[in-house]
């Protein structure tokens, strides 16, 4: 399997969670129960941008591929990441609630950048074989078990 389909699935999964933060935060008054959503959507969004970043980002800057672009995903992860962390640092439910709905719509467009620009220009600049050989790699990462892959 190719990096990019396993992480094209990270996102199908991610999109599902994004649709229940937005339908239940603005129904949340807790700064804790808010403060808790965040820490789960960062455990797991937290860990596939470094995994991006460090076997996808990583290998593509090795091949060449536009730096600006690169440079952009990453920068995004970081401000994603840092309102997550604001998130659950928060003890006000709605700067919680806010900085979450934010971290939700900012990773929303980042995956359609992600799924328009840097994945095709993956495929371009890193081919086929190299994919999935990340793919192996993220298998490892993420302890799924791909059979004879």
């Amino acid at each position: 399997m190719k990096i990019t389909d396993a992480l094209l699935g990270e996102h199908g999964a991610f999109y599902a969670q994004f649709d229940r933060l937005e339908e239940t935060l603005p129904h949340t008054g807790s700064a804790a129960e808010v403060r808790e959503q965040a820490a789960l959507l960062a455990a797991a969004l937290v860990t596939h941008a470094k995994l991006e970043d460090a076997l996808l980002f990583d290998r593509m800057r090795s091949a060449g591929a536009d730096e600006g672009l690169l440079d952009t995903m990453e920068a995004e992860h970081t401000t994603i990441a840092g309102l997550l962390i604001s998130a659950q640092g928060s003890q006000d439910a709605s700067a919680a609630r806010e900085d979450l709905l934010e971290a939700v719509a900012l990773a929303r467009e980042h995956f359609s950048k992600e799924e328009r620009l840097a994945f095709p220009l993956a495929e371009s600049a890193l081919g086929a074989g190299v994919l999935a050989e990340l793919g192996v790699s993220w298998s490892q990462r993420r302890d799924v078990f791909l059979g004879d892959a």
